[in-house]
Formats: C-alpha cells, structure tokens, sequence
C-alpha cells in the first residue's frame, strides 16, 4: 500500500522547491516565538523575585553582576536644571511623556538617571508640567535594562535647550555632555515622594502571545505540508484526463 502511494505521488518540481524554501522558515519562526515566551517567563519571574527581597544600598549598584529589576535604595537629590522629556509614551489610551532627571546620590556620590513616571501632554502648544523637589529625598528605584537596542527612525538633535524633548534615552551621552560620572542604566522609581504615575509594565508582550503566534506558525507549516501531499497525489490522478487526446469512434 505505502509502495503504491509512493509511486502515485508525484508533486513536481517547482512545488518542492516552494516547501523547502518555505516550511524551515515557519518551522524556525515558530521555535523562535517558543523561546521569546521562555524569555519573557524569565523576565517576569526575576522581577517578582526582586519585588520580593529588601532594595539594596546605592553603595553597592555599581557591583551588581546582573542589575536588571534591582530595588536600590537611594538618598539625594534631583538635578532641576537638565530634565528629559520622553516623547510618545501612552497610558491607558492617552496622550503623554515621561519625566527624567538626574539625581545625585549623596551615600554612593554618584549621579543616576531617574524616571518619575508618566504625566499627560494633550496639548503641544505648551510645555509638560512638572515640579522638581528641592530638598533630599529618600527614594526606591529599580534598575531598567532595555532588552535591546532602542530602535529610532532618526537621533535626537543634540544641544537641545532644556527640558529636552527625547524619543530615546542614552545616559552614557547624557553624562558626557553634562561632564559627570554617572550610572549606565535608567532608574524607575517605586511609589514614594517625587513620583508621578508609574505602573510600568515588565514585558511590552505576555508570554502566552509569544505561544500563540509560535501555534500559528506551525499551523502554516502544517498546512503548507497538507497541501503539498495533497497536490502530489492529485495531480498524478488528474494527468490521464489532462492528456489532450480524443477518442474515436468507428462509423
């Protein structure tokens, strides 16, 4: 039986050719999403477990081997005169930015690059509203890693007047215009004095979507195999009618 399937199939040249271009492709895409979700369960677990544990010294930030989600507990002071704006961040549906300043760290004597949170900007025409605290402050911050390259259609101008609108942030840039030694990461404040709205979330996609599109990748190729089984054992039975000859009858 299996002999005789495999003498009937016969799916041509240029069909073949199309599932050995296209089924590693969505084979390949589908694992990728499978370890993206694993990826992001493992975000989403460190970060409960960092929420969990007590915020470290600002004295010990510049040791950490992996700093990404870590409480640090700092005391200082915001830096009023050099705030960044980040443009184009939503919440909720709604038009706004992210306000962040340097902050000098009196324990570590170090400066660090603090996000206070969210503030609307519905209209354009004026400047965000914001206030800077001027006396010190105890504050928690957890450290932001970026999970790659920030992706920009075009840089920001530099020598911008201050605040400085941004679309992206770049400390390292920062503290060398500014002529500081300063922290290599973003800071996110937890709930306290200086904030404003916060409620970051951990990853821009849930793993479950990440599984969802790794389904659909495979369904494709699935179904790319179907039909090219399909097709081979079709065609092959379709060949006799397709011939072009007639028949002829004797008179």
């Amino acid at each position: 039986m299996q002999a005789s399937i495999a003498r009937r199939f016969r799916p041509g040249l240029l069909p073949t050719l199309v599932v050995l271009a296209l089924l590693p492709v969505l084979v390949s895409l589908g694992f990728w999403q499978l370890g993206r979700a694993e990826e992001k369960r493992q975000l989403l677990a460190l970060d409960a477990q960092h929420r969990m544990a007590q915020p470290i010294p600002s004295t010990q930030l510049d040791g950490l081997q992996a700093p990404a989600f870590r409480r640090i507990r700092l005391h200082g002071q915001f830096d009023p005169d050099h705030s960044l704006i980040l443009d184009n961040r939503q919440r909720e549906g709604h038009v706004g930015v992210e306000l962040v300043q340097p902050f000098r760290d009196q324990a570590s004597g170090q400066w660090l690059l603090v996000n206070r949170g969210w503030l609307p900007w519905q209209d354009r025409r004026t400047p965000p509203h914001f206030d800077t605290p001027g006396q010190a402050l105890d504050l928690v911050a957890w450290v932001y890693v970026p999970p790659g390259a920030t992706y920009q259609l075009s840089a920001d101008p530099a020598g911008q007047p201050w605040p400085r609108l941004v679309t992206a942030l770049d400390p390292g840039a920062l503290w060398g215009e500014l002529g500081r030694q300063g922290y290599g990461h973003e800071l996110r404040l937890d709930p306290g004095p200086a904030a404003y709205q916060l409620g970051w979330p951990v990853v821009s996609m849930g793993p479950e979507k990440h599984v969802g599109y790794a389904v659909q990748w495979f369904a494709m190729s699935l179904t790319l195999v179907g039909l090219y089984l399909y097709l081979g054992l079709h065609d092959k039975k379709e060949k006799p009618h397709g011939s072009g000859h007639e028949s002829t009858r004797p008179v």
